[in-house]
């Protein structure tokens, strides 16, 4: 079934339609930040006090000490007063600016289908500080109890090494240890590391050659330029400082030629065997789209020929992802090039449980269509709901996209909350390049528990209005006679006649703004297919997908 007959029923509901009066709200329902569960209450005020990076405008969990001096030598000093946990299981370690998660996740479950038991260590989390480490056969997140439990009994080993290293242990460090300890705890076969903001200056760098068993380096784009150099160059040298002596890492890409030359020299003065993703070697194609498993998702074929007749190949015909888009499917052949890697070095990994653990991938807030159940929930009937965390030129760009492959058809409102470290004006020219906009809605999320890194809805207005003018387009815009007259008694005659116009207003409430564009959106299309997009951050989904959980 295509996904554009599972959208019927979600679009039933316009037949008989409320008139709107003023452009009310058809409900109160408010988002709010989701709560971590009170059993972690203590673990999380804990990490919370801790050092963070705020003042230089960096993540508070990004791994890196760009203002204060990043000391591998401290996480070892931590690990070793922690028993030296890295030695207990083999590690993958994953750098790059897009598709750390999503690797981790498909290499992680390829790995479980095979019978494994597997650590996984991502950032950031979307409900609970527990999606952080998954451990096991299953890939569940850490439970609450075993957390805590975890955490009480090394509660003393971490506060004798924050005084030995005069309070310089910060919030990343510390969650970074504790996922170390829970994986060797758990005896983990084992663990898929995802980098934080950097590479060479990481926390999680501290894995040496003969603990890991391959590096990942998946894209290398222009994401935390101040914190990692102010060029592609530098980012390109600090996400390749994960790459090992004599441990093979796999290239994910596809790279400009000078950033690809910049990852092999470190490969080669480090005597490290590349494997890479983008090889001629590597063929793929999106077939088309349909469902799998009750989800929507494309169907593909990949075939990788790195070594005829060795280990080295594969050939899977009409793969399900449930993941879109072809940055995803890149992804899933990323994490194929590292299952086959680690074939060649004496795991067990078969044809079968590749395909399995690819197919059976799927990451909340990564291209998700809710449900019209969910949609619903959140009074958004009539428009089909998309979530994804897209932040970047880059990101943005795939996303687009992938609504492109899905819905060739269908026009757009979006609605965006970002963080104040991010390209702004290129993410909202992206969009406005793309495809017809009916409406977009700039407001705010907390952005990692709190306001500091959040960008206002108002200086998100002004740079959509700056990327209309300097690309040409007409828009409709809050600070207009126009638009407010878009709010008046005759709304639903004036948005019909200015339905070639993108209407663009800042909105502090993100509840309203999911109101207000879907209203917009529902009436401008009328019997045409709609998709609400809510974007701009893992923050601003994370509070619509926390809300759908109360």
């Amino acid at each position: 079934m295509k996904i554009r007959k599972l959208i019927v029923s979600q679009r039933s509901t316009l037949t008989h339609r409320k008139p709107l009066s003023n452009f009310q709200l058809e409900s109160k329902q408010c988002l709010s930040s989701y709560t971590e569960e009170p059993e972690l209450e203590g673990f999380s005020q804990f990490i919370d006090s801790l050092k963070n990076y705020e003042k230089s405008g960096v993540p508070k969990d990004a791994g890196t000490d760009s203002d204060d001096g990043f000391d591998l030598g401290r996480m070892k000093r931590l690990m070793t007063r922690l028993g030296n946990p890295l030695s207990n299981f083999k590690s993958v370690h994953i750098a790059g600016t897009k598709g750390k998660g999503s690797t981790a996740a498909y290499l992680s479950n390829i790995l479980r289908s095979e019978g494994y038991s597997v650590g996984c260590y991502t950032s950031p989390h979307m409900l609970s500080i527990r999606e952080r480490m998954s451990v096991g056969k299953m890939g569940k997140p850490v439970s609450s109890n075993a957390l805590n439990c975890l955490f009480h009994s090394i509660k003393r080993s971490l506060n004798e090494a924050i005084v030995l290293e005069n309070g310089c242990l910060s919030h990343f460090e510390v969650l970074t240890a504790v996922a170390f300890a829970l994986f060797a705890q758990e005896n983990v076969d084992i663990a898929i590391i995802e980098a934080g903001l950097g590479g060479a200056r990481d926390a999680t760098n501290v894995i040496s050659s003969s603990e890991l068993d391959a590096s990942i380096i998946t894209t290398i784009g222009e994401e935390h330029l101040a914190a990692l150099g102010g060029s592609l160059e530098t980012i390109a040298m600090a996400k390749a400082g994960i790459i090992k002596h004599g441990r093979p890492v796999i290239l994910g890409g596809p790279f400009l030629p000078h950033i690809d030359h910049i990852l092999r020299d470190r490969a080669s003065s480090m005597f490290s065997p590349i494997v890479s993703a983008s090889d001629a070697g590597v063929r793929t194609s999106i077939k088309g789209i349909g469902t799998f498993k009750g989800r929507p998702s494309q169907c593909c074929d990949l075939v990788i020929e790195l070594d005829h007749g060795s280990q080295s190949s594969i050939e899977l015909r009409d793969l399900n992802l449930s993941m879109l888009g072809t940055h995803q499917l890149q992804n899933a052949v990323t994490a194929t090039c590292a299952a086959l890697c680690l074939r060649n070095q004496g795991w067990r990994i078969s044809n079968g449980s590749i395909r399995a653990g690819l197919e059976n991938t799927f990451l909340p807030g990564r291209s998700q269509f809710l449900t019209s159940k969910e949609a619903e929930k959140l009074g958004l009937s009539g428009s089909t709901v998309l979530v994804d965390g897209a932040h970047t030129k880059d990101s943005a760009k795939a996303l687009l996209e992938t609504i492109q492959t899905t819905f060739p058809d269908s026009r757009l409102a979006i609605v965006v909350a970002m963080a104040s470290d991010k390209d702004h004006l290129a993410f909202a020219k992206e969009f406005l390049s793309g495809k017809q906009l009916e409406a977009v809605f700039l407001t705010e999320a907390d952005i990692a528990g709190g306001t500091s890194r959040t960008t206002s809805a108002t200086a998100l207005r002004d740079c959509w209005m700056q990327a209309s003018r300097e690309l040409g387009i007409e828009v409709i815009h809050d600070r207009m006679t126009r638009y407010r007259e878009l709010f008046e008694d005759n709304f639903i005659s004036s948005t019909r006649d200015s339905k070639h116009e993108t209407i663009v207003a800042a909105q502090n409430s993100l509840s309203d703004s999911l109101r207000f564009a879907n209203q917009i959106l529902r009436e401008r299309t009328r019997n045409e297919l709609g998709i609400l997009v809510v974007t701009g951050s893992l923050h601003i989904v994370s509070l619509v997908l926390a809300s759908l959980n109360r």
